[in-house]
């Protein structure tokens, strides 16, 4: 676990009665040389906003601190890596969560994900409690889309206020935002972050999430940046292999349609080389092939993986058929090489007659063509239950990245 600042919360009347006042560590991600992000500690001990910390026992002190505490980051404060502790131990109530930040796939290690998962469950048994749930009273959650969404931003909505916390939102911020006007992201950040406690954000660019993170003082979610990521349905996506499939070693899993353009199934692939005995097979046009980054990871990290055009052949032996629309919206001006892409794998009733009794075929949503409606009713298709068990993801990672364990 990274080790926070000492002074990381405050107990206001014996219990956290509002959020701490703004995270101290820093996000820093080495893209050439490190597949996963690491927490910084900025070394403060002998700045004079320090030792005044030590005195500080009021809500505006704490405030005040924050900012000072800020500023003197950004004048040069030496700031050192700090090694993640994934002990079942740094999994305690009320221990500190390892992560500032939910931006890329390859934040998280198998214990990590267990431990999110295992929080899920409990979110499970709240939701189906709620509105009483008060775990969030007092924070704020701002959501900032640049592009469209309904079931992202809704669950993640969803979630806080089913926490006890409240929202902040803007549907298109891109066009109804001081984006429009020329405003820069990171100053953006700067300015909701004053106004909330967690930022949850998508946006068209690939990278988008990762400048937004090393603005912020507060937690950043990446939900989707471009081509880039999509971490938290990922999260969800082997939640939900987990939990439809009942293992996550040694699955087999096809990843269908538009696999050069999908977040999605980026992402997931960063999260399947952290089991065992894992094979994928990559099923798409030509034009929208996987792109060599991911294959390269995943031989690197000792994933089989295949890629084939035989869709009918791969479902008979997957336990899961992963299937993706094809992205218009990322074609620009090539509408041809659109239309040479959809239409090509379609799950239908024959692709589901071919597959295992236990199989199940999960879908990011939204869906077009993609999967025939007349395969809903069959007891494999998962997409609704997997875009269900987002809302539990979420509600457990705004619990984690607000309070901790």
């Amino acid at each position: 676990m990274a080790a926070s600042s000492p002074f990381s919360a405050y107990a206001i009347q014996g219990q956290m009665s509002y959020p701490e006042s703004r995270k101290s560590l820093q996000y820093l991600s080495n893209i050439s040389n490190s597949s996963c992000k690491q927490s910084v500690r900025c070394n403060a001990v002998s700045s004079p906003a320090y030792m005044t910390k030590m005195r500080l026992s009021s809500f505006e002190n704490q405030l005040k601190f924050a900012i000072a505490e800020r500023s003197s980051q950004r004048k040069g404060v030496c700031c050192s890596v700090t090694d993640v502790d994934n002990s079942r131990a740094s999994f305690s109530p009320g221990k500190k969560f390892q992560l500032d930040d939910v931006i890329e796939a390859q934040q998280f290690d198998r214990d990590t994900l267990s431990a999110i998962f295992e929080v899920a469950r409990d979110m499970e048994k709240v939701e189906k409690n709620s509105p009483g749930s008060q775990i969030l009273k007092g924070y704020l959650m701002a959501t900032l889309f640049y592009e469209p969404s309904t079931r992202t931003r809704l669950s993640f909505e969803s979630a806080m206020k089913r926490l006890g916390g409240e929202v902040l939102t803007t549907e298109n911020a891109r066009e109804f935002s001081s984006a429009a006007k020329g405003e820069t992201l990171e100053d953006t950040i700067r300015t909701v972050e004053g106004y909330s406690d967690i930022i949850v954000m998508r946006h068209f660019e690939s990278g988008a999430a990762r400048r937004a993170a090393a603005t912020a003082g507060i937690p950043v979610i990446n939900a989707g940046d471009g081509p880039g990521q999509h971490p938290t349905q990922a999260l969800l996506d082997v939640y939900t292999i987990e939990r439809e499939v009942g293992k996550l070693d040694g699955i087999k899993l096809a990843l269908v349609g538009d696999l050069a353009n999908g977040r999605t199934v980026r992402s997931l692939a960063y999260l399947l080389a952290k089991y065992q005995g894992v094979k994928i097979y990559f099923v798409s046009p030509g034009v929208v092939k996987m792109k060599d980054d991911i294959k390269g990871y995943l031989t690197s990290k000792g994933v089989e993986w295949e890629e084939t055009a035989d869709l009918i052949e791969v479902a008979s032996m997957c336990d899961v058929v992963y299937q993706t629309r094809i992205q218009r919206e990322r074609f620009g001006e090539r509408i041809d090489l659109y239309e040479e892409a959809r239409g090509k794998y379609i799950v239908d009733r024959g692709v589901m007659n071919m597959m295992q009794k236990h199989a199940v075929v999960m879908h990011p949503l939204p869906r077009l063509d993609e999967i025939t409606v007349g395969v809903d009713d069959d007891p494999r298709a998962a997409y609704f239950r997997q875009a269900k068990n987002g809302l539990y993801i979420r509600m457990a990672l705004l619990k984690l990245l607000l309070v901790g364990w």
